[in-house]
């Protein structure tokens, strides 16, 4: 549970929120945070398995929240789902792209569809929720979007092209799309989030049998202390509560002159990447 202490209570009441990958990990620790701040979140993901039990959380800690199923790789269906969200609530304040797709492969190996598969879950998915909700923070006088990038493109990682590529493009993306809607006002920033141990990332960045060249960060609990103590300047792991954190601080009023940045929220890990492994 994240500390509201930091935020004014009713921060973000009758505003509304569109998180997408909102049913789990990061994206769930958003949308329970934006909720607890007073806005009505709502939870979009291709998986609806997800997402019930993760209204029923928010809605049983007193939040607003409600959900709806897309595979924002589908321009048309994302185009319905912000269109049936605008219906129902009549106004989308708040965008945060989080879902994603990821996992280690060879690029000598990487398939065609697996390539394609992240990019359009990450980078095309990006691109299609703001362009959807553009015209609606538009008429509206303004909105924020909040793009979840990650750090790993800065210096490279073995066997993560697919990803490190996709997000590369959402930080482009960001810049270009807060430059061209500011006039607007709305604000486009992104977050870098460092190693943050939630049940998805521990999918996504354990290797295959016998890999070569890449990390296995998550291989049991002491191992995952001792490299937060060497590899992580601030000497602990992430959780989702830092980077809600993040997003409330750059959806609220104090980043209102904030826009076109990549926030890196990971402990200063990516700064010591090579120092010590």
């Amino acid at each position: 549970m994240t500390d509201t202490a930091v935020f004014r209570p009713g921060l973000l009441a009758g505003q509304v929120a569109v998180i997408t990958g909102g049913g789990t990990g990061i994206g769930f620790g958003i949308a329970e945070l934006l909720a607890q701040l007073g806005a009505h979140v709502v939870l979009a993901s291709r998986k609806p398995a997800h997402l019930d039990p993760a209204v029923e959380k928010i809605r049983n800690a007193g939040g607003s929240a409600s959900a709806v199923a897309v595979d924002v790789r589908d321009a048309d269906r994302v185009k319905t789902m912000v269109d049936s969200v605008q219906s129902e609530h009549g106004r989308i304040d708040i965008l945060v792209n989080n879902a994603a797709g990821n996992f280690y492969a060879p690029s000598e190996t990487l398939s065609a569809n697996a390539w394609k598969s992240v990019i359009e879950i990450d980078l095309y998915g990006t691109f299609f929720c703001s362009q959807a909700v553009a015209p609606i923070m538009r008429q509206s006088g303004g909105g924020r979007i909040i793009n979840i990038s990650m750090t790993l493109h800065y210096r490279g990682w073995p066997q993560m092209a697919h990803a490190t590529a996709a997000k590369a493009g959402i930080d482009a993306l960001t810049r270009t799309l807060a430059m061209e809607w500011a006039p607007h006002g709305i604000r486009v920033n992104a977050i870098a989030p460092g190693p943050i141990p939630t049940e998805g990332v521990r999918k996504a960045f354990t290797p295959p049998p016998n890999s070569e060249g890449v990390v296995d960060l998550f291989a049991e609990e002491r191992a995952m202390s001792a490299y937060a103590k060497r590899a992580i300047p601030l000497g602990r792991w992430g959780s989702p509560a830092d980077i809600a954190n993040m997003v409330a601080f750059l959806v609220s009023p104090a980043g209102d002159w904030i826009t076109g940045s990549i926030m890196v929220v990971d402990g200063g890990e990516w700064l010591s990447r090579g120092q010590s492994n």
